[in-house]
């Protein structure tokens, strides 16, 4: 014998139906997120349209503040990899949470009181500890006693500096060049300034991930392996080492 219960007529009709079930558990929440919505856009003079706008620049903001910040190239001194009139993403979370600008990162920092106030866009050489040397017997930049190639981002006739230079790089901050070598002042230039032409890490705005105009120029900026061997401060390099 079937024990099992069978729905009758009147149970089957008065059960409600899928559609009824959502709309009784998410009618009264949903209701109420419109109606807020409506006031909202009663209060706000243009109303949806002007509240959506609204919405829009403030998510925006909170991403130029927090997140990312488009930079227009103010200068040739990047060149080739950035051009005049290029725009940038920076990403400002980049050194957020205990992370540090590594060599070959383009950064862009606030130049106040060490370069200028103005914010600047360069390329990171040393980080602190770093013993950056201008130059070795073919010319090129050393770092911690490794010569570094830099003609992948080297701007093409340019020498590595055509000023000679010998620094410690001192902890917390970073020894800063441009591209182009012959049209850029960068840290050679305030060696004698206050600072020693350093920039504190703290002043660091983030770091240039993304040529995104124009778009015929758009990109992924990729540190470059150039500086990959170059040994930590303080550690030994064999005699005769290249980079």
């Amino acid at each position: 014998m079937d024990t099992e219960a069978q729905p009758t007529e009147r149970d089957r009709s008065s059960r409600p139906s899928p559609t009824e079930q959502t709309s009784a558990v998410e009618g009264p929440e949903g209701r109420s997120r419109f109606a807020l919505v409506s006031r909202l856009a009663e209060w706000v003079p243009g109303g949806r349209i002007t509240l959506t706008l609204l919405v829009c620049l403030l998510f925006l903001l909170l991403l130029s503040t927090f997140v990312a910040r488009p930079f227009q190239i103010p200068s040739g001194s990047m060149e080739n990899g950035l051009r005049i009139g290029d725009r940038v993403l920076v990403n400002k979370l980049a050194y957020r949470f205990g992370a540090e600008p590594l060599r070959g990162d383009v950064v862009v920092f606030d130049g106040t009181g060490y370069f200028g106030d103005a914010d600047y866009v360069k390329r990171v050489v040393g980080v602190g500890g770093d013993h950056v040397v201008c130059c070795d017997k073919e010319g090129r930049i050393e770092v911690n006693g490794r010569s570094v190639d830099e003609s992948t981002f080297l701007y093409p006739g340019d020498s590595p500096s055509s000023v000679p230079f010998d620094v410690v790089v001192p902890a917390g901050t970073l020894f800063v060049l441009g591209d182009h070598r012959s049209d850029s002042s960068d840290s050679r230039d305030h060696l004698g300034s206050p600072g020693g032409g350093m920039i504190p890490v703290g002043d660091v705005i983030g770091r240039a991930d993304w040529i995104v105009w124009p778009a015929g120029h758009a990109a992924r900026l990729h540190r470059p392996d150039a500086y990959a061997r170059v040994p930590a401060p303080g550690a030994r390099t064999p005699a005769g080492a290249h980079g």
